[in-house]
């Protein structure tokens, strides 16, 4: 009954004539009855009206994702008891932030569209229907995706709920997650051979201020950009192909949007845009004056990746680089459905003009922090090496790359931390301008990182780590005959020309795509000089550069995780291909954890890991090695949360 409670207040939305007291009375005939979507312009309402309904969940969606995962902390004393249930798997149906009903909103409004849309409509020889119809299909799948991580089965139907005769004896089939991509997975690949040239739909822009590119964009009122607003059918499924273990899928379309996102119109940015980093701050390693821990500062060269802190600026208020989907929530009350997350995190970004700064621009911040960094994540952005050019004063070339005890700069970039009284406050700022991101390149890129590493490929998946993807990767140094990139093994390079071809050179050239002049890894974006020595990859073409190579290396870094992987969960690790791809995706975990941190992805990214992590079928690359036992996946994710009653049983959330 609660099931079907969900569904059948799932049918109030379509429209607004009738109240959904009326239509829960189990008597009644009455339907909801809309305009057959038969014209070009009145179908953008609908989309934008599930756009309004995806700003339902996305407080949940964020609250779902973090609380439950090992990258923050809830100060008791401000954190409601909702949040706190979810942090400690305590949750009941009587949980604010456990409803199932924001994701059946935004999916009964998409089966309607679905259903009506007429997809025959052109301009000449475009078809203007297709583009934002698939766009709605990728967003229902994506909100089934959503349910399957959250609850172990879940009432499945793709036909729009609009009577209550649809309800009543209803035979909806209940799913898991495999059982949902069953379903979807394939009608989104035969619409997408069907229509080779979609893309997401642009609307324009919405709210007030100057026009994008202008140097005032960033700057003015908050504005929507509303291709920002919907899903690349390719980012979900591969999504759901990863979590289901279907490597191979995975990473073809995960690839195949970052070839399409390479093309002009298709994506608001480059996948080369996300290359931005976060370099050491110019005094101080939180902006203060505490450098005790680093060597003397004369020894850095001035031209240590990036100039100043260019990472953290992509989550500002109207920022399109790197951002593939968010969530915009309105600036207040009067514009829609507002959110509770940046006050969760000490910014209130509702704040009145008497509460705001002097300059009538910036919100302040809070005492009452709600939700902090957990001391796991400052461990591990403190512990992270920082790489940077060492300047030998006996030349003008910066032939060492050294490492700093520094720690990795993302986590300072987006943390205002101070004293007060006794006790250390952290304030964080990816919120600070209430847009909920979904997705972004960076999150395209270590997913594939993660396909490519259970593919059998760990060189590739560190080389997105390390180097990005450009023909940094399969160039050859002609005078040596040796490759650049010799970490890089001959079946990879092949496989990245051929089976996954993002450095295919004939016939598509797909390396246009991937410039060497913005190829850095990801982990560059807060580690500093991660990223080997190339020719061209440097100031004035590299000329500047002898060709050191970084610390950060595949088989130091292996090794490393390796000899804790041992030390900390207590098993044999070997030096078998298995280990490797083990340790590999704890890397990778890692910098999930250092790059996407706060985003709603941490439990999710965490489950997913340790239940492949739990698979061996006898193959060579799929789950843990057996010395590591069947169910190490379970094991390294209780470790990864902590004393907090983690267990099977509480591994989803109750559905209501």
């Amino acid at each position: 009954m609660k099931k079907l409670t969900i569904i059948l207040s799932a049918i109030c939305i379509l429209g607004g004539s009738y109240s959904c007291s009326d239509m829960l009375e189990t008597e009644s005939t009455r339907q909801n009855i809309d305009p057959e979507l038969l014209v070009k312009t009145d179908s953008v309402f609908y989309g934008f009206g599930i756009l309004q309904a995806m700003q339902e969940l996305a407080d949940q969606y964020v609250f779902q994702g973090e609380l439950r995962g090992d990258l923050v902390t809830l100060d008791t004393r401000y954190a409601s008891k909702d949040l706190q249930e979810l942090a400690n798997f305590t949750a009941t149906t009587a949980n604010k932030y456990d409803s199932a009903y924001v994701y059946y909103k935004v999916i009964n409004n998409c089966n309607y569209y679905i259903a009506h849309r007429d997809t025959a409509l052109y301009t000449g020889s475009t078809n203007v229907a297709i583009d934002e119809y698939l766009s709605v299909k990728a967003i229902r799948a994506w909100a089934y995706l959503q349910l399957g991580r959250n609850y172990e089965r879940v009432p499945f139907f793709t036909e729009p709920l609009t009577k209550i005769s649809q309800i009543d004896d209803n035979k909806f089939p209940e799913l898991d997650l495999a059982g949902l991509v069953a379903q979807l997975a394939p009608e989104l690949e035969q619409d997408l051979s069907r229509y080779p040239g979609y893309s997401v739909p642009t609307y324009g822009v919405t709210g007030t201020g100057h026009e994008i590119g202008s140097p005032n964009w960033e700057n003015t009122n908050k504005r929507y950009l509303p291709r920002l607003c919907f899903i690349p059918a390719d980012v979900v499924l591969g999504d759901m192909y990863l979590e289901v273990g279907n490597y191979d899928q995975a990473a073809s379309h995960y690839v195949t949007y970052l070839l399409k996102a390479g093309e002009a119109g298709y994506s608001n940015s480059s996948p080369y845009q996300a290359a931005m980093k976060s370099k050491l701050p110019s005094s101080g390693r939180f902006g203060g004056d505490d450098d005790s821990d680093l060597p003397d500062r004369s020894l850095f060269s001035d031209i240590t990746y990036g100039v100043g802190d260019s990472w953290s600026p992509i989550f500002g208020r109207n920022s399109i680089t790197d951002i593939i989907t968010y969530i915009p929530m309105p600036v207040n009350r009067e514009y829609g459905i507002v959110t509770n997350v940046p006050l969760t995190f000490g910014f209130n970004y509702y704040a009145t003009n008497e509460e705001r700064t002097d300059n009538g621009e910036s919100q302040p911040y809070v005492d009452e922090i709600q939700i902090k960094p957990s001391d796991a994540l400052n461990l591990l952005s403190d512990s992270t090496e920082y790489y940077f050019y060492y300047d030998n004063k006996k030349s003008n070339l910066y032939d060492t790359v050294a490492i700093a005890k520094a720690g990795d700069m993302r986590l300072r970039s987006i943390m205002h931390q101070t004293l007060v009284e006794d006790s250390t406050k952290q304030w964080i700022d990816k919120y600070k301008y209430a847009n909920i991101v979904l997705y972004r390149n960076s999150t395209v890129l270590l997913r594939l990182a993660e396909a490519f590493n259970r593919l059998g490929m760990p060189d590739a998946a560190f080389a997105i780590l390390k180097d990005g993807i450009s023909e940094n990767l399969t160039d050859m140094n002609v005078a040596t005959g040796e490759y650049y990139a010799a970490y890089i093994t001959d079946e990879t390079r092949n496989a990245l020309k051929t089976t996954y071809p993002l450095l295919q050179t004939e016939p598509l050239n797909n390396v246009k795509y991937f410039p060497k002049s913005v190829a850095y890894g990801i982990h560059c974006h807060g580690a500093g000089k991660a990223a080997s020595d190339y020719p061209g990859t440097g100031r004035s073409g590299g000329t500047i550069y002898n060709t050191g190579s970084s610390p950060y290396q595949l088989d130091r870094m292996v090794g490393k995780k390796l000899e804790e992987i041992a030390n900390v969960y207590g098993v044999t690790v070997g030096a078998t291909k298995q280990d490797t791809i083990n340790a590999v995706e704890d890397l990778i975990c890692d910098e999930y954890a250092l790059e996407t941190a706060f985003e709603g992805n941490r439990y999710f990214d965490l489950m997913r890991l340790a239940k492949h992590k739990n698979k061996h079928s006898g193959t060579e690359f799929d789950g843990s090695p057996e010395t590591y036992g069947a169910q190490f996946g379970y094991t390294w994710l209780r470790k990864k949360l902590g004393d907090r009653g983690w267990n099977e049983s509480v591994m989803y959330l109750p559905f209501k």
